[in-house]
């Protein structure tokens, strides 16, 4: 799953962009693995994301 979304980040050209509510595929949650460690992305209410372990 690569979601990536093109937007005007000129400060940010060589990073690539990653549109949250298509890594939850439309929810609030979505699980990242990271060196065999799994996080937690969540999509607050207030529309702010926590990662937690």
């Amino acid at each position: 799953m690569n979601a990536t979304v093109q937007t005007d980040f000129t400060r940010f050209d060589s990073l690539p962009v990653h549109d949250a509510t298509r890594l939850t595929e439309g929810g609030v949650q979505a699980r990242i693995l990271l060196n065999g460690q799994c996080y937690t992305l969540r999509i607050t209410r207030a529309g702010k994301l926590i990662l937690t372990k």
